[in-house]
């Protein structure tokens, strides 16, 4: 069975090669947790804080042998505050890193991110952004297998499949938009769209041909979430995300929730579940420490892919470091809502 698990991937490699290069971008199943790639618009958006740091950890099919492994970090936080009239900007940085295949394709992606934000009276925000990134991806030829490498028995024989070069490099541009309401200090909706590979770069290992441009066709992303405080033991946190890049998609949808163990919020349990339609069930785990956050996603398939996988389809763990600009801004707002002490 492993075998046949192994020649399956390894043919799926070749595939998504001779393909045109229209593949999914890096993707985690926390989106929340994941603001300057979801869209730029959310840099220096921090409802509770000034500036926060994050890393965030994916692997993916573990149980298969190529798994795929996604890492990233990131900062970002707000300047100019009180010195503009009802506004500030946002200034960021976003580093994304995966490793996957029998091919060890590694995609490599840093980004400065800027965004304005402006109030529109005293209970809503829009927020405008964009990134501009350096990409670069590298895959290890000897790792490959090709189709007509196959002998009725192994992959021994010879190749007519020729990568021209086994690295490619280029810039990217992301843009986007955000509309947040707060009502009431118990209530908070948020919402936002975003348009990536802006530039449509051009990315290949192979030479061009008539029949393929090899084009990085724009990513549309949109989300929507909110923030809900019914009392003070209970914060409940739920959230839709979709996503289109020519012929692939995704959806996410699902909810979790913070509890209040230490009565001041200061120590807070975070519990909640998301789903992919037809694809995967994601529960969530997570605890907050003052300013400190961790949570942990487990992606249960519930595809065919299960069939191959076992059921095990990713792991996915984040840490939030969430500060303020203690000394320069004492009175700062929080526009969401949260525990009091």
């Amino acid at each position: 069975m492993r075998r046949k698990i192994y020649i399956y991937l390894l043919i799926c490699s070749s595939i998504l090669l001779n393909e045109q290069l229209h593949a999914q971008d890096l993707h985690f199943s926390q989106f929340f947790n994941t603001p300057l790639s979801t869209n730029p618009a959310n840099t220096g958006f921090l409802p509770t804080s000034d500036y926060r740091l994050g890393a965030h950890y994916r692997e993916q099919w573990a149980s298969i042998p190529v798994p795929y492994k996604t890492m990233s970090i990131y900062g970002d936080f707000q300047v100019l505050q009180n010195l503009i009239p009802s506004g500030w900007f946002g200034l960021g940085g976003l580093i994304l890193q995966d490793v996957a295949g029998s091919g060890n394709l590694r995609s490599t992606k840093a980004y400065a991110s800027v965004a304005y934000h402006q109030m529109l009276g005293n209970t809503s925000l829009l927020s405008a952004g964009f990134n501009l990134g350096f990409a670069s991806k590298r895959i290890n030829t000897s790792n490959l297998r090709f189709g007509d490498m196959w002998d009725g028995k192994f992959f021994n024989g010879p190749t007519s499949e020729i990568l021209v070069n086994n690295s490619v490099n280029y810039l990217d541009i992301q843009t986007g938009l955000n509309y947040a309401l707060f009502p009431s200090e118990n209530i908070y909706f948020h919402l936002g769209a975003s348009v990536h590979h802006l530039n449509k770069p051009v990315e290949s290992f192979f030479s061009a041909t008539p029949n393929n441009d090899n084009i990085v066709k724009p990513r549309f992303i949109y989300f929507a979430d909110a923030v809900i405080k019914p009392n003070e033991q209970v914060i409940i946190s739920p959230g839709v995300y979709y996503t289109h890049q020519y012929k692939a998609s995704e959806f996410v949808a699902g909810m979790h929730l913070n509890y209040n163990v230490s009565g001041n919020g200061q120590q807070q349990l975070i519990l909640g579940a998301y789903m992919r339609p037809g694809d995967a069930v994601i529960p969530m785990v997570g605890y907050q420490w003052g300013n400190f956050r961790f949570s942990f996603t487990y992606d249960a398939t519930t595809s065919s892919l299960k069939n191959f996988n076992n059921g095990m389809g990713a792991t996915e763990m984040y840490m939030q470091y969430n500060g303020l600009y203690t000394l320069m801004y004492a009175d700062r707002q929080s526009f969401c809502p949260v525990f009091k002490n």
